[in-house]
């Protein structure tokens, strides 16, 4: 009796070490986007009305851009690097809370990018809701 005590023991705790399943493109949205840009993505947020500029609609990304989805800068976009020199822009930097491990990504040009999954994740459900 013990020893399977021990055993079903052993056995939750190597369990509980496993590493999670890493959340996915909607949850991160959810956790960090819905506040300005809506539940659904059309940038109607609970923050929106409070701001000077009006959050974009995310669900006609593609189609303002020719009915194509615009990988690279969606992910640039997000992460908010290109705008460290315009520090006026309402979007914050997304970069740091989307960092983990990296996938190498053809973002358009043929050349191959490392992007972090959970960014990578993001970016792909807002492709996911495109209208």
């Amino acid at each position: 009796m013990r020893k399977i005590f021990l055993f079903l023991t052993l056995g939750a705790l190597l369990s509980a070490c496993e590493d999670p399943e890493p959340p996915t493109g909607r949850a991160l949205f959810m956790t960090n986007c819905v506040a300005c840009h809506g539940d659904d993505g059309k940038g109607d947020g609970w923050v929106a009305a409070g701001l000077k500029r009006k959050p974009a609609d995310l669900t006609t990304i593609a189609r303002r851009n020719g009915g194509e989805f615009p990988l690279a800068e969606v992910l640039s976009t997000i992460d908010g690097f290109h705008r460290q020199t315009f520090p006026d822009s309402a979007m914050p930097e997304f970069g740091y809370l989307f960092q983990g491990p990296i996938d190498q990504v053809d973002v358009g040009d043929g050349i191959m990018t490392p992007v972090p999954q959970p960014l990578l994740a993001v970016a792909e459900y807002l492709r996911s809701i495109q209208e």
